[in-house]
C-alpha cells in the first residue's frame, strides 16, 4: 500500500449523458495503491461508461465529454485518449478481445514495444534499421505469461487461439508493461474455466502485493469476494454501494445490482439421466475435431430426444471443439447420425437442414451481423434457410421481406428475453455484450430447430440475467420439446439446467454423470485423462 494517505485513484461526481440520456450521475469512486475494487452491476448500469471515461476513450469524447474530475495521485488529470491513460500507468483489457488476429500471442503482448537491436547502418541511416531483437521479445512474453500462471503458447497465432487464450493475451499485454499502476478487468473470467479463473485470482493478488491497483469488473460475485478489498455497487447510473467485501456477501451485492432478491436456480432436483427407453436422437461416434486450441480425439457420445445434455471440462480438453466440429465450422471426422440420418460432416448448410442450430461461444466473430439491426439477427438465418419471414408471389418466384412478421417475432424475444435496447431498429453493436449473447440465443430460437448445440450461453451476462437466459433454455427444451446440448466453462451452471453431464478430458468423454452428482465427481472426471 501507498506510504502516505492520498489515493492513487479518485474519481469525482462523475457525470455522464449521451444525448441528452443520462447513464452517469455524480459518481465517487477512491482507490489505493495495492488495492482490488470489485465493481458490480447489472449489464446498462454503467460501468462500461465510467471506465470509458476514465481509460479516455474517444466515444466519450466524441459524445460531449464528461463532467466532473479525475485525480491520479492528488493531481487532477485529463485523458482525451487511451494513450494519455497508457502513460499514466493505467490499462485496460476489455471484454471484447482488441488483438492482431495474424500476429503470435508474443507480437500482440509487445506490440509497439518490441526491444530492437540496434545496427551500424541505424546510426547513420536512421533507427528504421534497426531490427527486432526476436530473443528478447520471447523473454519479455514469456515473463508476462509467468505472472499469470497459466501457460498459453507465445508462437501461436491469435486467429488460431482459443477464446481463452486470447483472454489471457490481452492480460499479459498489460502485464508486460513496466509503468503499470492500475488494471481495468473488464469480464476477465467469462471465458475461463474455473480452474484458468482461479489461476487469474492468484495472479491480482500478487499484483496487489507489488502495489498495482486493480477495479476488477465481473459477474461471478464470489471471485469479487475472493479477491476483492472492496465493492462498488452501481445501479441505473449511480453508486449504491461502497462497502469493504469481508462486510458483504454475495446475496447482498446481488439484491443491491438489482434492487431487489434474486434467487438462484436451483441445481436439477430430479433429472432425466441415462433413460434407457428414450430414444437417441443424436449419436456421435468416434469423432475427431481439428480446431486450434482443442483436443477432440475421439469422442463418442449419445444424446437423447427431449434432454438437456450438459458437456463440461477443462480449457483445451475438447468440450468447445464438439458443435464446432459437428456443425463444420473445423475439419471434423467420424460420424453423425441424428434422428436415424447421417449428417455428413464439415458442411454447415447440411446441419441447418437437418434442423439443428448453434449458438457459439464467439458471440462477435460468428455470432452477430454487428453492423444490422437487430430484426435483421434474429430473422436473417430463418429467412435465409426456412424461407420464413417472407412474402411470396407467382408460386415462389417473387419473393420479399415480410417486415410486419420480422418486428414481430424481434419484438417477442426482446420481451421474453428481456433484451435491453432502442428499439428493434438498433445495431447488435451498440448493445452491451451481455445483451449482444441474448440477441444470439433469439436467433436459434426464431430457427424453431429440433436439437441445438449452445456454447458458454452466460457469458458476459450479469447475476440477473443469467437465471432469465437458463431458464429460456429449459422452457425451449420443455415447452417446445427441443433437444439442448449446453457446453460450458461453468459446473455449477451446468448443474442448474442439465439433465446430465458429459467431462470431456483428454480429447474424450471421461464420463457421464447426472446433474446431481457431487462437484468432487464431477472434477475427478475432469482432471482423469488431461494430457
Amino acid at each position: 500500500m501507498a506510504t502516505n494517505n492520498t489515493p492513487l485513484l479518485q474519481m469525482r461526481n462523475i457525470q455522464k449523458d449521451f444525448f441528452g440520456n443520462q447513464v452517469l450521475s455524480d459518481i465517487n469512486i477512491t482507490l489505493g495503491a495495492g488495492e482490488v475494487l470489485g465493481l458490480c452491476g447489472e449489464n446498462g448500469a454503467g460501468k462500461s461508461t465510467l471506465m470509458k471515461i476514465l481509460f479516455g476513450m474517444d466515444v466519450i469524447r466524441e459524445t460531449g465529454g464528461y463532467g466532473g474530475d479525475i485525480l491520479i495521485n492528488g493531481e487532477k488529470v485529463t485523458f482525451n485518449t487511451p494513450f494519455d491513460a497508457l502513460n499514466a500507468g493505467i490499462g485496460m483489457v476489455h471484454q471484447e478481445f482488441s488483438l492482431i488476429p495474424g500476429f503470435t500471442a508474443t507480437e500482440n503482448i509487445l506490440l509497439n514495444r518490441e526491444p530492437v537491436k540496434q545496427s551500424v547502418a541505424a546510426k547513420v541511416f536512421g533507427s528504421r534499421l534497426n531490427t527486432l531483437n526476436y530473443k528478447e521479445m520471447d523473454q519479455q512474453a514469456e515473463a508476462a505469461i509467468e505472472k499469470m500462471g497459466v501457460k498459453i503458447d507465445a508462437d501461436m497465432t491469435i486467429h488460431n487461439m482459443p477464446v481463452g487464450h486470447k483472454q489471457f493475451t490481452e492480460i499479459a499485454r498489460e502485464l508486460s508493461k513496466e509503468n503499470l499502476k492500475l488494471l481495468i478487468l473488464d469480464e476477465p473470467t467469462a471465458v475461463l474455466t474455473e480452474k484458468e479463473a482461479e489461476a487469474l485470482l492468484a495472479s491480482i493478488r500478487s499484483m496487489a502485493q507489488r502495489g498495482i491497483s486493480v477495479i476488477f469488473i465481473t459477474h461471478r460475485l464470489h471471485e469479487i469476494l475472493s479477491v476483492c478489498d472492496k465493492v462498488v455497487v452501481m445501479r441505473d447510473g449511480l453508486v449504491v454501494r461502497d462497502v469493504p467485501a469481508e462486510e458483504t456477501s454475495v446475496e447482498d451485492i446481488t439484491r443491491w445490482m438489482v434492487g431487489r432478491d434474486v434467487q438462484g436456480v436451483p441445481v436439477q432436483a430430479e433429472t432425466q439421466a441415462s433413460d434407457d427407453s428414450k430414444k437417441t436422437i443424436l449419436s456421435i461416434q468416434h469423432l475427431w475435431v481439428d480446431m486450434p486450441g482443442e483436443t477432440v480425439r475421439d469422442v463418442s457420445l449419445e444424446v437423447k430426444e427431449g434432454e438437456i445434455l450438459g458437456i463440461g471440462g477443462l480449457a483445451g480438453q475438447g468440450k468447445l471443439g464438439i458443435p464446432n466440429g459437428v456443425m463444420g465450422l473445423y475439419e471434423a471426422g467420424g460420424k453423425v447420425i441424428f434422428d436415424g440420418q447421417e449428417i455428413p460432416l464439415n458442411n454447415p448448410r447440411k446441419c441447418l437442414d437437418s434442423s439443428l442450430a448453434f449458438v457459439s461461444e464467439d458471440r462477435r466473430e460468428v455470432g452477430l451481423l454487428l453492423d444490422e439491426s437487430l430484426e435483421w439477427n434474429i430473422a436473417f438465418p430463418a429467412m435465409q434457410i426456412q424461407n420464413k419471414f417472407l412474402k411470396k408471389k407467382l408460386g415462389g418466384l417473387i419473393k420479399w421481406r415480410d417486415e410486419d412478421a420480422i418486428h414481430a417475432v424481434t419484438n417477442q424475444y426482446i420481451g421474453s428475453l428481456q433484451i435491453k435496447c432502442t428499439s428493434s431498429k438498433q445495431k447488435a453493436k451498440e448493445l452491451s455484450g451481455g445483451n449482444q449473447q441474448k440477441v444470439c440465443l433469439a436467433k436459434a430460437f426464431a430457427l424453431e430447430p429440433r436439437f441445438l448445440f449452445v456454447s458458454e450461453p452466460t457469458r458476459g451476462i450479469d447475476v440477473g440475467a443469467k437465471a432469465l437466459v437458463l431458464q429460456a433454455l429449459k422452457e425451449f427444451n420443455r415447452e417446445s420439446g427441443i433437444t439442448v446440448v449446453m457446453i460450458s466453462s461453468e459446473l455449477e451452471e451446468l448443474r442448474q439446467s442439465c439433465d446430465r453431464i458429459a467431462i470431456i478430458s483428454g480429447g474424450t468423454v471421461a464420463g457421464i454423470l447426472p446433474a446431481s452428482a457431487s462437484s468432487e465427481e464431477f472434477g475427478m472426471l475432469m482432471v482423469s485423462k488431461v494430457k
